[in-house]
């Protein structure tokens, strides 16, 4: 009987270090478990994260709008959550300075700043934040990156001038014939000053003559206009936010003098400019939004992200001011032509 009795202890004493090392085992696996859920959890919490941008924008016009449209398609077809916070300083300086540190302060995710005074407020505001900017002719003259390849701050996006516009330009304005050029622009504006002066480059190379007549505000921009009447036989305006915001007035007073437009813009064409070399402004906000994504999800810095140049540069033709202005249309201009 003892026998039997010291038998069961013993066969006792191993179940019972059986069900200890069962359950240790299997609280290890409930762990390792609980950590996998709770990575599962943190990256599901990361894919559902709802971002912040802050967009700013100088002033309101059809291209930049294209702009701002394209720039949000990108984002939507990424997919990420995304609030928004648009702001537009309506050409004026100081409310632009205000909005960048309005945006700033809010402590957004990332800025897209559309236009030059845009962005560079929004830099001078912030060298943390990243920066994507769009509608900017050149971003190192504007002092916002190191160069086109190497950005090497908080700031890169996509440019709204293609390196072969300005020649093709003044080439086609040669074709039409004219010798003076007029050029209505506002000299605040960095992005303008810079075209300005490599079309005077270009046209001084062309034997053609820029006479210029200077915009501060939109509502300067018809008085400049009529200041050039029998002193060109043609008006070229660049990507001026100031003039472009108010181009009707240009081409009350082009059209009333019979004088050809040649714009900087494909939408200005439709506004009823004669013609342009460009491209689409939902273009390269689509490709600044592109980025932008990039750099949300982690997978870039706009420090060594480079700045585009856009693509898929045409020239287009407003075949009806055409017709108005008795001007010939040659299969040689390979033009597009607008219907309206």
């Amino acid at each position: 009987m003892k026998c039997n009795l010291k038998k069961l202890s013993f066969l006792l004493f191993g179940l019972v270090l059986m069900l200890a090392a069962c359950g240790s085992g299997g609280s290890s696996s409930s762990d390792s478990k609980g950590k996998e859920t709770n990575n599962a959890s943190e990256s599901g919490n990361a894919d559902d994260k709802t971002y912040k941008i802050g967009i700013t924008q100088i002033v309101e016009h059809p291209s930049l709008n294209a702009a701002t449209e394209g720039f949000k398609k990108a984002i939507e077809d990424s997919g990420l959550k995304v609030e928004y916070d648009s702001q537009i300083a309506q050409g004026d300086n100081s409310l632009n300075t205000t909005i960048a540190n309005n945006l700033v302060s809010a402590n957004v995710d990332l800025i897209f700043a559309n236009s030059t005074p845009s962005a560079q407020a929004t830099a001078t505001a912030t060298s943390d934040i990243p920066i994507i900017f769009t509608s900017v002719t050149d971003a190192v003259g504007a002092q916002l990156i190191d160069s086109m390849e190497k950005p090497g701050k908080n700031v890169t996006g996509t440019i709204d001038l293609h390196p072969d516009t300005i020649s093709k330009t003044v080439a086609f304005l040669k074709e039409l014939g004219a010798k003076n050029v007029g050029m209505v622009y506002n000299a605040g504006e960095q992005n303008s000053v810079a075209q300005v002066k490599e079309v005077k480059k270009v046209m001084g190379e062309q034997g053609l003559t820029i006479v210029e007549a200077s915009a501060a505000t939109s509502a300067e921009v018809k008085q400049a206009t009529e200041s050039l009447i029998g002193k060109v036989d043609a008006f070229y305006i660049i990507t001026d936010n100031t003039v472009v915001s108010a181009l009707e007035s240009v081409i009350d007073v082009a059209n009333a003098n019979k004088l050809p437009l040649i714009v900087g813009e494909l939408d200005s064409v439709e506004r009823g400019g004669l013609a342009a070399y460009g491209f689409e402004y939902f273009d390269i906000g689509y490709e600044a939004g592109q980025m932008a994504v990039k750099i949300l999800k982690g997978e870039a810095t706009p420090a060594d992200m480079p700045a585009q140049y856009p693509q898929n540069l045409k020239l287009v033709i407003n075949k009806k001011v055409a017709d108005d202005l008795g001007i010939e249309i040659k299969d040689s201009w390979g033009a597009e032509l607008l219907e309206k």
